[in-house]
């Protein structure tokens, strides 16, 4: 986002006065300061109403433990999760499932492994109390011996619909990773298993939980925006050439003419020189070097037999049939997000989630019931990366939402429409990532799921006062004054929530597990299937567009569970499930 610190500190005063001014928002932040609630560990059940605890915490098994499951495990609560068991076909994303991850210390705190997340002294003592296997099958084959409810799905995007019906079937509940499926009809056929069998199916659009993002929706429910009419997201990174976070290094045993092929033992170098000197000074930084060292060396030592498990050798080649890049079908495993067989790239790794936010705030304009997309235009491009990929560079969509009132038989109304503006680059990360809600009275800027700042247009409803900030008004920075609070307290218990409020993972975990626990129609995830296959036919619709560099019109049969039509136009089909 595009602000000076001083606009930004406006912004967050103006959010957190609007949040502060609500009497259930107040009681609710003045009841999480008073109970000294941590951040990401027990705010959910007093924000969302769910119960602080369950009856028994839900034994599960975790399918898929690298970078999106590691997340996952480390936002275990354990009053609400027991993690019985883990299966992954790399013994680099084992090692890491029990240790966490010591790169840095960002990544450790998102990542921090299953010995602290329970307290265990040793992956010895871990090992006890968690079995682990490689295939997922064979983790869901002993399923029940090994007292497993249900699953965590957390493996590349082309598996979840397998390895969720197979849990299905054998009786699991299930949360799954975004996106719901790899495609439209492999959603619907995973939906309907969850209906046959009665078992909860969940998507991981922590969004849904994320206290800043449903706070947004409280203001928009309030009217404080006015009338909603455009929101403008981005997701932008600096990724290129040789610095790409999407193309994880391997080990050179699996591929020495690796452009990174060198990578990793330049690590190993690196640390173990850093490990010498911490030995030679002593402190506290020892055990972090050891800790390093011995993360590497699992990484280096992380070789598959990754065609065993169905990933693919591929050759690709030019216009005149020449050879110009090379895969193994282990580079298809460690950068399953590059292909299209196995991911679908910046729409459904990034673009879902801030879609998701989209059709959460317009929901939130029309009272709170979803609304389906009208149309999307969209285009997308490869002008920076060699062919070690068939994934974008690029992608860059509008679209379409009804605004209220919109009533497609009246030519008056017919355009009132709410415009999406997204778009996912490469190659340059000026603005990060995050979304802007336009309003006709105002403008929420939500940035890295973190900050929300709320700045008023100059034609606002009497109940509001705008005066410049002194110092920003060439800048058009806006503060407002909230006359229905009338009291400085307000900003100060916004503030608390802000501070309060983490990125949705331990939330979307614990309230899970509560309503397995708690069983009953009204009691369901957040983001339940017909939830999630409305945001994966978003996803997989916009990429569609995006490759033709076309204009579609949605059909609301793609978001009906029941109907067999389906924008790639292939039928679900549980028959192939075997």
């Amino acid at each position: 986002m595009y602000l000076s610190p001083e606009q930004r500190a406006i912004g967050r005063e103006n959010f957190n006065a609007a949040i502060g001014s609500k009497p259930a928002r107040r009681d609710f932040l003045k009841k999480a300061n008073q109970a000294a609630v941590a951040p990401g560990k027990g705010l959910g059940p007093m924000y969302f109403g769910y119960g602080e605890s369950v009856s028994e915490p839900v034994r599960v098994g975790v399918i898929g433990t690298g970078d999106e499951g590691s997340v996952l495990l480390g936002a275990i609560n354990p009053k609400y999760v027991t993690v019985k068991s883990i299966a992954d076909i790399r013994p680099y994303n084992v090692w890491r499932a029990f240790n966490g991850d010591h790169y840095s210390a960002d990544a450790y705190k998102a990542r921090p492994g299953l010995m602290s997340v329970y307290g265990w002294t040793s992956e010895t003592e871990a090992r006890e109390n968690v079995k682990v296997y490689g295939a997922y099958q064979d983790l869901l084959a002993q399923a029940k011996q090994d007292g497993i409810e249900a699953v965590i799905i957390a493996l590349p995007l082309h598996l979840h619909a397998p390895a969720a019906v197979a849990a299905m079937k054998a009786g699991l509940h299930v949360l799954t990773e975004k996106l719901m499926g790899h495609t439209v009809h492999e959603c619907k056929e995973m939906a309907r298993v969850a209906e046959q069998t009665g078992l909860l199916l969940a998507t991981g659009h922590q969004r849904h939980y994320n206290i800043l993002y449903d706070d947004c929706v409280e203001l928009i429910r309030r009217g404080l925006l006015g009338n909603l009419h455009h929101i403008r997201a981005q997701w932008h990174r600096g990724n290129l050439p040789g610095n790409d976070s999407w193309q994880q290094p391997m080990p050179k045993a699996a591929k020495p003419d690796d452009l990174q092929a060198d990578h990793l033992d330049k690590k190993l170098l690196q640390y173990e020189a850093a490990l010498k000197q911490a030995k030679q000074a002593g402190g506290k930084s020892l055990a972090d070097c050891e800790r390093r060292v011995a993360q590497v060396r699992a990484q280096i030592d992380d070789i598959v037999d990754a065609a065993k498990f169905g990933y693919r050798h591929l050759d690709i080649k030019d216009g005149s049939g020449k050879v110009v890049y090379r895969r193994p079908a282990i580079e298809e495993l460690i950068r399953w997000r590059l292909w299209d067989r196995t991911g679908a790239g910046l729409m459904a790794e990034l673009g879902s989630h801030q879609l998701d936010a989209a059709s959460i705030f317009i929901a939130a304009a029309h009272g709170g019931k979803k609304q389906h997309p009208l149309s999307v235009a969209a285009s997308s491009g490869r002008p920076l990366f060699p062919p070690d990929r068939d994934v974008e560079d690029h992608v860059h969509c509008i679209i379409e939402f009804p605004a209220p009132g919109y009533d497609p038989k009246d030519k008056n109304n017919s355009r009132k429409r709410i415009g999406v503006q997204y778009a996912s680059i490469n190659g340059n990360g000026f603005g990060g990532y995050g979304e802007t809600v336009f309003g006709t009275d105002g403008t929420l800027l939500l940035d890295l799921e973190k900050e929300v700042m709320l700045y008023k247009t100059a034609e606002t409803a009497s109940k509001t006062k705008v005066v410049a900030a002194e110092g920003a008004r060439n800048a058009g920075a806006l503060r407002l004054d909230i006359d229905e609070a009338g009291d400085s307290e307000s900003a100060a218990i916004g503030e608390l929530g802000t501070v309060m409020a983490d990125r949705g993972y331990t939330e979307e975990l614990e309230h899970w597990a509560w309503c397995i626990r708690n069983r009953a129609p009204e009691n369901q995830p957040r983001c339940h299937p017909k939830m999630a296959l409305g945001d994966a036919v978003i996803a997989l619709t916009t990429n569609i567009a995006a490759r033709r560099g076309d204009r579609i019109e949605f059909k609301e049969s793609w978001f009906d569970i029941a109907s067999d039509e389906t924008p790639e136009g292939v039928k679900p089909d549980l028959t192939r499930y075997k």
